[in-house]
């Protein structure tokens, strides 16, 4: 029978991680501080975790934690049992940095001043790692801070500073924001589109407007997105002309912001949609023309209920039931 040897470390992480430590928790929270300098980066990791589960209990490693905001070690996300990986893009893969980043927002408010330390300090990995802290934080007083980090010089702390802002829902924000969609990098515009969605704010739908012609169909999806989630009818007009982008997946998000949007000048433009070349696309234009309940759709979207597609027939006969609440079936 093999046997597996473990460090010392790594025991008391996984004691910690799952409860069965004994030890009073003020040495637990000692010990995991101490494991942050280890010399295997998944320790490192795992203590971050386990002190991120124990929450303002572990303040007093907030400045170890801070120190290891640069780490920048590539790990496989599941490096932690309990681990909750952040940013999305990047899939499977996470760093000590990264959990670090999420230990510290979990000690809560008085993590605030020494992550916007980092969000000032050289390395510009641990600048990105505080650029999403300070938005998951969710204080205020990160909305100046984060406003300053999008003209960072590098790309991944604007990018994150966008993220931040998006996530904290200050209107302060939106005009930088919108300077921020003729960034040089396509993940910045993109990130930038979604967090003038999340801010709801009306004042940022002439840039994404703009966005909508961007050069980069992610920018262009996701300003669609944004201007559904932002439901101001100025922006039917564009939409409707997304209809016609040479990606499907922007026409697919058009679609839905125009249903979003509740702008029933959208119904004559949606209904070629539903003869889109892509599935998805026909789906997404039967919903939104059963959420506009416009009496138009009704014959189009009986013709939908014979598509090939069984998901487009199925939001049809949603719709369609929708739909003839404003007409009456006349077969």
């Amino acid at each position: 029978m093999r046997r597996t040897l473990f460090s010392s470390a790594a025991i008391t992480v996984a004691l910690v991680a799952s409860g069965a430590a004994q030890q009073p928790p003020a040495r637990g929270v000692r010990e995991l501080t101490a494991s942050l300098r280890d010399g295997d980066p998944a320790v490192r990791a795992q203590a971050a975790c386990s002190l991120r589960e124990l929450g303002d209990r572990a303040a007093e490693a907030i400045p170890a934690l801070v120190a290891l905001m640069d780490d920048a070690t590539p790990l496989k996300a599941d490096v932690c049992e309990t681990n909750r990986n952040w940013g999305g893009r990047d899939g499977d893969v996470t760093t000590p940095g990264q959990q670090a980043a999420a230990a510290l927002v979990a000690t809560g408010s008085r993590a605030f001043d020494p992550v916007a330390g980092a969000l000032r300090g050289p390395v510009w990995f641990a600048r990105r790692n505080a650029a999403w802290a300070l938005g998951a934080l969710r204080d205020p007083r990160g909305v100046p801070l984060l406003i300053d980090a999008l003209g960072d010089r590098e790309a991944q702390v604007r990018e994150q500073a966008a993220w931040g802002l998006g996530a904290l829902r200050d209107s302060r924000a939106t005009a930088p924001l919108v300077a921020r969609l003729k960034d040089e990098d396509v993940r910045v515009r993109e990130q930038a589109s979604w967090a003038l969605g999340a801010l709801r704010d009306p004042n940022g739908v002439p840039g994404l407007l703009d966005a909508l012609h961007d050069s980069a169909t992610p920018v262009r999806r996701q300003a669609a997105w944004a201007l559904g989630a932002i439901r101001d009818p100025r922006a039917t007009d564009g939409l409707s002309a997304a209809f016609r982008d040479s990606d499907g997946a922007v026409r697919e998000q058009a679609a839905w912001a125009a249903g979003a949007l509740r702008d029933r000048h959208a119904v004559a433009p949606l209904i070629p949609l539903l003869t889109d070349t892509e599935a998805g696309v026909r789906r997404q234009a039967a919903w939104a023309l059963g959420a506009l309940g416009d009496a138009r759709a009704l014959e189009p979207l009986l013709s939908a209920l014979k598509d090939s597609d069984a998901g487009v027939r199925r939001q049809a006969a949603w719709a369609v039931g929708v739909v003839s609440k404003q007409a009456p079936l006349n077969r």
